[in-house]
């Protein structure tokens, strides 16, 4: 073990070879090597690890900066911390020392309860602060080994931001939520105008907010006023996660500069308004966002939705497909004219799904033109257009202006009244390719649907093509998954009433780095695909028995979601838990 010293010193490659020798990671000679090349602007455990060193140890091991920290920890008998920005309270941390005291020690608070502080640091010899923190925070000190990139990167973010918000507070002084208690007072407080958008402070909480996001994989943005302080909750992989809390008076500035970038009224605070926001990273890639707020009783609620551009760039195996699945998309797509139609919830990936089809039909010789309410991404290739309810322009006239543009695909945002089917079912009939979204729990039920908004069981014999229903699943982690036995209970309330042999193993979430502990890294596509045959198209009627009708799909082949997902659960790729979240039970 490496003796801790009377006096503070700073670590170095001395300490760190001593060890590594000791415990079998390195030889004499790089240790040498080692000591002989340090610098004083790295810190130790860098040094090491920018060697890119293997353990001689069995495994050999990368000797990256994480491992390094995490072997050190041990041999000082200090617990290792992985900063992980979406659990640090940032206004409880930065409150304990001031962003000099930090800085001056190289530590960065990133716990507090009611009994103890747990402080991190890279610097485990230098212990003199202890003691002042001890005193003035009167809580237990608890220290923490952690990587030191880590704490430079977090120690400059978190007190800037917190820096930005008290500037903020301050700018705008006595636009607090002490005085809001209600709808009324909060409408009156936006119109008077005395939160600035524009504000230095204000701009740079909006680019860390969206930079972070980018950062964390996030989908959707939510900033959510409540009685006391507004909620940050950022949605990774379909969960939502807190991230920040901050003061009434700053959501609104924030929730102004939003709508401002995105030019929307910044007055206008009663009614909902989209807008959308196109913006740059710095590695160079474009990110849009579509904006959308709500009024609610403590003011707007404004939810950002991230759309990456290079989903579209998938094929259709990285989506989730099968290679029989995909070989029968392709099918339906390449049908000169009819109707498909991809069914699911909110937020289950059919803008994607439908996109990256548009995207790989749209050939320079092929006029591919949508009707979108909002637009969710601007593509070069498409003539979009948005709906836009105000000046009479729905969807129903949407499409018949289509129709007049020689369009040879037309994509509908959704097929929501009977006029809107009607449109499209006559743009299939004159020769076009009409592909477009419903809401149904499956692939069946979007017959009924359309019988139900009053389309002709003949119309829909006549054109529709097909039906693809999906949903979303969250995927293992590929670094820390781990096999498991199949509970055969479990494993039989996931297939029933159809049969599906138990599989020898499967895979169970176990949490490491690279996804933040939760054990779950992305989501993939689960898919119930219908082809229209022409037994099937006798079977629609005015008076269509979906039952009957799903029993015949079945028998024709059609594979339910919850088999598609316990696929995905034999393949390793998700869990029986994530797949009977998302799917609709069996239909009795």
């Amino acid at each position: 073990m490496i003796a801790a010293p009377a006096r503070d010193r700073n670590l170095t490659l001395k300490d760190m070879a001593d060890g590594l020798i000791e415990d079998g990671h390195i030889n004499r000679q790089d240790a040498s090597e080692l000591v002989a090349s340090q610098r004083s602007d790295l810190h130790p455990l860098l040094s090491v690890a920018l060697r890119k060193w293997r353990s001689r140890l069995p495994g050999n091991q990368v000797l990256d900066i994480e491992y390094l920290t995490q072997w050190l920890g041990s041999r000082l008998a200090l617990d290792y911390y992985h900063i992980d920005p979406l659990k640090v309270d940032v206004t409880a941390i930065t409150g304990v020392m001031s962003h000099e005291y930090a800085a001056r020690f190289r530590i960065l608070p990133v716990e507090v309860t009611a009994e103890e502080v747990v402080i991190a640091t890279a610097e485990p010899f230098i212990r003199s602060w202890e003691a002042s923190i001890e005193q003035t925070s009167r809580k237990r000190i608890r220290r923490v080994l952690a990587n030191p990139l880590d704490i430079t990167r977090y120690l400059a973010e978190f007190y800037s931001l917190a820096r930005s918000v008290k500037n903020a507070i301050r700018a705008h002084e006595g636009v607090t939520s002490s005085g809001i208690t209600n709808f009324e007072q909060l409408v009156a407080l936006g119109r008077t105008g005395t939160l600035d958008a524009n504000d230095q402070s204000v701009a740079h909480i909006v680019d860390w907010l969206l930079q972070y996001a980018f950062e964390q994989r996030a989908s959707d943005i939510h900033i959510e006023p409540r009685r006391e302080a507004a909620n940050v909750r950022f949605r990774i992989d379909g969960v939502l996660h807190l991230v920040y809390q901050i003061p009434t008076a700053v959501c609104v500035a924030i929730t102004s500069r939003i709508k401002l970038l995105g030019r929307m009224d910044m007055v206008e605070k009663r009614r909902p308004q989209d807008g959308r926001i196109k913006t740059v990273l710095p590695n160079g890639e474009e990110i849009e966002l579509r904006l959308s707020t709500m009024p609610t009783a403590f003011g707007e609620k404004l939810v950002m939705r991230i759309f990456d551009p290079e989903v579209l760039v998938r094929n259709f195996r990285e989506l989730g497909f099968t290679a029989e699945e995909s070989q029968r998309w392709q099918d339906m797509v390449s049908h000169p004219n009819g109707i498909i139609l991809v069914t699911g919830p909110t937020g289950s990936g059919k803008t994607t799904t439908l996109y990256t089809s548009l995207k790989q039909l749209a050939e320079p010789e092929v006029n591919v033109c949508t009707v979108e309410d909002p637009i969710e991404m601007v593509v070069p290739q498409f003539n979009q257009m948005q709906v836009q309810a105000n000046i009479g322009l729905d969807f129903a006239s949407g499409i018949r202006t289509l129709m007049r543009q020689d369009p040879d695909i037309i994509m509908v945002g959704e097929v929501r009244d009977l006029e809107t089917a009607e449109m499209a079912v006559q743009a299939a009939l004159t020769g076009h390719l009409v592909l477009s979204t419903l809401h149904t729990n499956d692939a069946p039920a979007a017959i009924a649907r359309l019988l139900d908004l009053g389309v002709p069981a003949y119309l829909i014999q006549s054109t529709l093509i097909g039906v693809l229903a999906q949903r979303l699943v969250r995927t293992l982690c590929p670094h820390c998954k781990v096999e498991t036995k199949p509970d055969e209970h479990e494993w039989h309330n996931l297939v029933r009433p159809w049969k599906a042999p138990t599989p020898q193993s499967i895979y169970a979430p176990y949490g490491c780095l690279e996804c933040r502990m939760t054990g779950y890294l992305g989501r993939t596509g689960l898919y119930e695909m219908l082809s229209v045959s022409t037994s099937l198209g006798r079977l629609i009627t005015p008076n269509c028995d979906t039952p009957k009708l799903r029993e015949a799909a079945y028998r024709e082949g059609l594979k339910p979601l919850r088999l598609a997902g316990a696929a995905k659960v034999a393949a390793g790729l998700t869990t029986i838990e994530e797949v009977l979240k998302v799917t609709p039970p069996p239909f009795d």
